[in-house]
């Protein structure tokens, strides 16, 4: 037998590199099933806290307020505007005003109506350019509306009451690459009662001559600053 021969049969018998082998073909798979799995645990992390913020937002906005003497707490802008800043500081540091918006509705009867639905005020913050995709202020006073929310599902208010009806909508940020994860937007609603006897006619300013910044649904800027 040449030496040649000889050292081709020998390396057919040797099996000291088979180890290394199926590792290296096994590598891509279970780098790629891992690194899914971590970037499809941070996607459900961030769509429970995007949750968490929708109904934060509803039910702070469904409290704020100022009492009266005439009985009804009187809702301000710098309210809203810290309703909005706490969404921020629950948010922590995914950068939810960069990559997101919320908006809160007002959804209301409209006067002299028993249950004719509309949205009275609408107050957004947030970079990301994106209108609410349950109805905007005003909708439901020329032509009806049957509430807000997913068709077949609306939420609607009663007379002489509120529903704050928050919808939050964030550009999902990878942790790894977009390669895995399907997600490209992740949204969430929430909507709470009114909890007191409100005053429904406006949302007030404390100074009208040096009013508060009011959080118009026209403009997509970044951390909503407190009142």
């Amino acid at each position: 037998m040449t030496p040649f021969r000889a050292l081709v049969a020998r390396l057919r018998r040797s099996t000291a590199g088979a180890a290394l082998t199926e590792f290296a073909l096994a590598a891509p798979l279970v780098m790629t099933a891992g690194l899914w799995g971590v970037e499809s645990a941070h996607r459900a992390v961030v769509q429970m806290r995007i949750s968490q913020i929708a109904v934060l937002v509803a039910d702070n906005a469904s409290r704020v307020g100022e009492n009266s003497l005439l009985g009804e707490t009187k809702l301000y802008e710098t309210d809203l505007n810290d309703v909005l800043y706490g969404a921020h500081v629950q948010a922590g540091n995914f950068d939810l005003y960069k990559h997101g918006r919320v908006i809160l509705s007002s959804l209301e009867v409209v006067p002299g109506t028993d249950d004719q639905q509309y949205i009275h005020w609408q107050r957004c913050k947030g970079e990301l350019v994106h209108t609410s995709s349950y109805g905007h202020a005003g909708d439901g006073l020329m032509s009806a509306i049957p509430g807000m929310g997913p068709p077949g599902e609306e939420i609607i208010a009663f007379d002489g009451e509120a529903v704050m009806f928050v919808e939050v909508v964030y550009d999902y940020q990878p942790l790894i690459s977009q390669a895995f994860t399907h997600a490209d937007k992740i949204t969430a609603t929430a909507a709470f009662n009114v909890r007191d006897n409100r005053d429904l006619s406006q949302v007030y300013q404390h100074d009208s001559g040096n009013p508060d910044a009011t959080a118009d649904c026209n403009v997509y800027d970044g951390v909503a600053t407190l009142g």
